[in-house]
């Protein structure tokens, strides 16, 4: 098993940015597929992006071109940048481990004036 822990999330005005970060209990990013998925209060949570051991993403289309996200094996930490938010971004962050089923326990992002 692994324990992941997400930092980062905040308070930021629409057009900011946040860079979240999930630090990983022990090294799995070369054996692991990684996500983030989010979650806005009544709704379902939704991937926001993946990243494979080889480095392969895949980004939900209403982050393309705004959301990165990366690994940094060396740290065994999982980032996700996130630029030009805006206020349908605001919700609760999970980073996970797609090939162990772990989750963390969240960070809170809300974009707001």
């Amino acid at each position: 098993q692994v324990q992941l822990v997400e930092s980062g999330g905040g308070l930021v005005q629409p057009g900011g940015s946040l860079r979240l970060s999930c630090a990983a209990s022990r090294n799995i990013f070369s054996t692991s597929a990684m996500g983030w998925y989010r979650q806005a209060p009544g709704k379902q949570r939704d991937m926001v992006a993946t990243i494979t051991p080889s480095g392969m993403t895949i980004y939900a289309d209403s982050v393309k071109g705004r959301f990165t996200i990366s690994a940094d094996n060396a740290y065994n930490t999982l980032y996700l940048q996130m630029n030009s938010l805006k206020p349908e971004d605001t919700a609760v962050y999970y980073c996970t481990s797609l090939n162990y089923g772990s989750w963390g326990q969240g960070t809170q992002v809300t974009v707001s004036s």
